[in-house]
């Protein structure tokens, strides 16, 4: 965030861990730190910013096909099987949920996405735990595969 017109400081910035752990290592066992600006609201399923040091692990548009280019009906069948087709490049690239810095989501309509976040988020958490990376939802004309009803790019740090 740059500074206000006219003035010469720039917003307090806290950090936070990046997710609720049951022992001490925190950020050291991720690498990451979520920023949260003093002041601010905390974000509900999202942060506003992460932090991350390691290697970088990136994804395509992932869509919610299977291993064999078959898309489920509805928008939260999709949704599931992209976020698991994301664990398992995750996978293949040695890193977790856990080390997701960044989801981009493309839907074809936002709508769609906001009568099912419940339902969502409860998908979601079943999938990569509750660790909220910075998130951006943007809404499509359409993709690529015409019957694709969302489709998601994620950045991951593994720690180094």
């Amino acid at each position: 965030m740059s500074t206000l017109k006219g003035t010469s400081k720039s917003p307090a910035l806290a950090v936070l861990p990046s997710a609720k752990t049951n022992d001490a290592s925190g950020d050291a066992a991720t690498g990451l730190r979520v920023l949260q600006p003093s002041g601010w609201p905390m974000p509900k399923g999202y942060a506003n910013g992460i932090s991350a040091e390691g290697r970088i692990v990136v994804t395509g548009g992932v869509i919610g096909w299977d291993q064999h280019e078959r898309l489920p009906d509805g928008f939260l069948a999709q949704a599931r099987q992209a976020l698991e087709n994301i664990a398992a490049i995750l996978a293949e690239g040695d890193a977790e949920p856990k080390h997701l810095v960044r989801l981009t989501w493309y839907v074809v309509d936002v709508d769609e996405y906001l009568a099912n976040l419940k339902e969502l988020g409860r998908i979601y958490r079943e999938i990569f735990g509750s660790h909220y990376p910075a998130m951006a939802l943007v809404q499509v004309v359409r993709l690529v595969e015409k019957a694709a009803r969302l489709e998601i790019e994620a950045t991951a740090v593994v720690p180094g």
